[in-house]
């Protein structure tokens, strides 16, 4: 049932984003569904572990909680490069991690990826390697918003 559900969703996503319906497009979407559903089976055979980020409200507040700090981050970035006062300083730091869970460790690592100036470069059990444009990046993941707002999550 789950893995119906999840093709009736990929199905469902990407036809509103395709916007065309010609037979070629939709056996194509179709094709793409079914190859896709099919990594879903073969990825929870391997990990034994079902990846499922439960929806809840609090989800959906990250979401845009996370999608905000993008905003965030983009600015930051743009004054950056336009700014010749603002400093670009490379470095690359260890981030101590609180989380347990895989699937919330996953997620950290990828809200740090998406979040411009910053790049996970390296999970660890207790830590991750982080990349960014500057100390800045880095301090601010010290802080632990992000990580905080994830542990909410429940995962």
């Amino acid at each position: 049932m789950r893995y119906i559900r999840s093709a009736l969703f990929v199905a469902v996503v990407w036809l509103l984003l395709s916007g065309h319906y010609t037979a070629l497009i939709l056996s194509l979407g179709v094709l793409s569904v079914l190859i896709v559903t099919w990594f879903l089976g073969r990825m929870d055979r391997v990990d034994g572990e079902l990846g499922v980020l439960p929806m809840r409200p609090r989800l959906l507040y990250y979401l845009l909680w996370l999608m905000w700090q993008v905003v965030l981050s983009n600015i930051d970035l743009v004054r950056r490069i336009w700014d010749p006062t603002l400093p670009i300083r490379p470095t690359w730091q260890r981030l101590d991690v609180k989380l347990t869970s895989a699937l919330a460790k996953t997620l950290y690592a990828n809200s740090i990826t998406l979040t411009p100036g910053t790049l996970t470069t390296d999970v660890k059990e207790d830590h991750f390697m982080v990349h960014s444009l500057s100390s800045d990046g880095i301090d601010e993941l010290r802080k632990g918003e992000m990580e905080r707002q994830i542990q909410r999550l429940r995962i």
